[in-house]
């Protein structure tokens, strides 16, 4: 049910019709717009900055897959499932990788060229928690930027509408509560100007993820949470945000850095490199079976204990030994950020420390990408899948974004959302978001960094929860008494967007009283799958507090009432 809430904004002064729209560029976004293309039916792509802008071009390591002689989806199953820590959706994981090979496939037939050996097979590398070489890359460390190549070509090919430089404020919905598109906003270069909306049955939510809520993170400056947040203000339910993936290695440009920060990608530890204190110590050996490519949250933990003895501010990757021409094959875009910086890692050492990566947790879908709210779908890192549990292992992001948007796409297609015309009803005069000034943008950065970041515990989350709230109080009081709070524009939507995603991670942090995968609570070292081995969701109320409960096993009830296909 929506809660009736919505961003302050002008009204849509345009609208479009389609079938589907898809909000983000990535490979989730841009795959569930060709298939839904190719099924016939009306697509249209909203993306944040440009169409080739989506998070996924930033993607350095690869993308997992069983394609490997010897290997098999069986296998990537049960390491998916050991960095998981106990909280994976076994099935939605099995579809994963059964799915995955074949969807890699239909990638490299979409136009993505992978990196090959002299023989013209793949050429596979390894990463964190992976026992077997399972990792196809493009351009040594380019995969992202490679893939999102071929999607876009695809797309343009194809002659798909697209929006461009468009911030999506809130989701439209029908006199059921039934989806009925989306509002967005155009940021001056796109083809229209101002507020809009673009009007269709379906919406496929895939807006990347939330890294900005912190200070360093390898997100870009787009990743504000404004899929997630306009879920909850839709009534969706939002899962496991409390598991956010730190990446161990980023590179460390000093205690005052803040945005995006330039990652040191996992597959350089794959080839063979190691991590070291100040004395040249390989710490993490000894700490687990796989050491430097144990699953990344036991490798950022090694790392901050290791600060945290030493009183220092990062560590070390060794990869002097690689050599200056494997450096320049097969790490040449890590090779030129970390020499821009003036940094020669065939010679010195890489200074490294972690940063915040990847968004677990998402708004819950089930196995077709369906959320709880009829007619929305979410894939990539915006959703929670099941698939990542407790933690992420390497690389299987980019494969999630394109087995699960390929579903969506089926869903879409046997459901015949195209034969409903979405009649969207008027949005009610309040209740009306309280905007965030730009200013509280830092703000939050800092709260979340100092209280909810790799290290946590009762009352760094405590503070953090009550510094946020009074963020949101500020806002709520400045509305009721002046009837508006800060202008409305790009910078208030985004800050918004970011204090309601840290309320929500706040809280689910809060409440999970143990340590688990990615979650590091230093006041609660221990698992405890008795108590938490179960999933935390959260809704949003429509007098703006949050509704947090747990759910009673690690299975997620239906999304929907019945899984049944939704009404013509």
């Amino acid at each position: 049910m929506t809660t009736g809430i919505r961003l302050h904004a002008p009204a849509a002064g345009w609208s479009i019709a389609a079938d589907v729209v898809v909000v983000g560029s990535g490979v989730a976004g841009l795959t569930a717009a060709l298939r839904c293309e190719a099924a016939g039916l009306r697509t249209v792509v909203v993306t944040k900055a440009r169409l080739d802008d989506g998070s996924t071009r930033w993607a350095q390591g690869g993308i997992a897959a069983a394609l490997g002689e010897g290997d098999t989806p069986e296998q990537h199953l049960d390491d998916t499932l050991v960095a998981g820590a106990g909280l994976c959706d076994e099935d939605a994981v099995r579809l994963l990788v059964t799915e995955g090979p074949d969807a890699v496939r239909r990638l490299i037939e979409t136009g993505a060229r992978f990196d090959e050996s002299s023989e013209g097979d793949l050429e596979l590398t390894r990463e964190g928690g992976h026992h077997r070489r399972r990792i196809a890359h493009a351009g040594g460390d380019a995969t992202g930027a490679e893939i999102s190549r071929a999607l876009v070509e695809a797309v343009r090919a194809r002659g798909m509408r697209t929006v461009e430089n468009a911030l999506v404020l809130d989701l439209l919905t029908d006199a059921e509560g039934r989806t009925a598109g989306v509002t967005l906003h155009v940021m001056g270069e796109g083809r229209h100007d101002g507020v809009g909306a673009v009007h269709a049955p379906a919406v496929v939510l895939a807006t990347g993820g939330m890294g900005q809520v912190f200070s360093a993170t390898t997100n870009p400056s787009v990743s504000t949470g404004d899929g997630v947040a306009l879920a909850l203000r839709a009534g969706a339910e939002v899962s496991d945000l409390e598991f956010v993936q730190f990446h161990p290695t980023v590179l460390f440009l000093g205690p005052d850095a803040e945005g995006q920060q330039p990652l040191v990608s996992e597959a350089v530890r794959g080839e063979g490199a190691h991590l070291i204190d100040a004395d040249g110590v390989r710490f993490m050996v000894g700490q687990h079976e796989l050491a430097e490519l144990a699953p990344r949250d036991i490798v950022a933990k090694g790392i901050t204990r290791r600060m945290l003895e030493q009183d220092a501010e990062h560590m070390y990757l060794d990869a002097r030994h690689f050599g200056a021409e494997m450096w320049e094959h097969r790490f040449p875009t890590i090779l030129a950020a970390c020499r821009a910086h003036g940094i020669d890692p065939v010679t010195a050492p890489i200074p490294v420390a972690p940063a915040a990566h990847y968004a677990s947790g998402g708004v819950r879908t089930d196995s077709h990408g369906r959320t709880t709210v009829p007619g929305l779908y979410a894939c990539g890192e915006v959703a929670c899948t099941g698939v990542h549990g407790a933690n992420r292992l390497a690389s299987n992001s980019l494969l999630e974004g394109l087995v699960y948007a390929e579903r969506i796409a089926a869903d879409i297609a046997a459901n015949g959302l195209r034969t409903r015309v979405p009649q969207p009803v008027p949005y009610p005069e309040t209740p009306e978001h309280p905007l965030q000034t730009p200013q509280a943008r830092f703000a939050i950065q800092r709260i979340m960094t100092g209280g909810a970041g790799v290290l946590r515990s009762a009352g760094s989350l405590a503070k953090a929860a009550d510094q946020l709230q009074r963020l949101h109080t500020d806002a709520r009081e400045a509305l009721a008494e002046n009837g508006r709070t800060a202008e409305a524009g790009v910078d208030t939507w985004e800050a918004t967007n970011l204090l309601c995603v840290a309320r929500v991670l706040v809280a689910a942090a809060l409440l999970r009283e143990e340590t688990r995968g990615c979650h590091w609570r230093e006041d609660r070292p221990e698992r405890d799958d008795t108590a938490w081995r179960r999933h935390i969701v959260v809704t949003l109320n429509p007098d703006r507090t949050l509704a947090v409960h747990t759910t009673d096993t690690t299975d997620f009830p239906p999304t929907l009432p019945t899984q049944a296909p939704q009404e013509q």
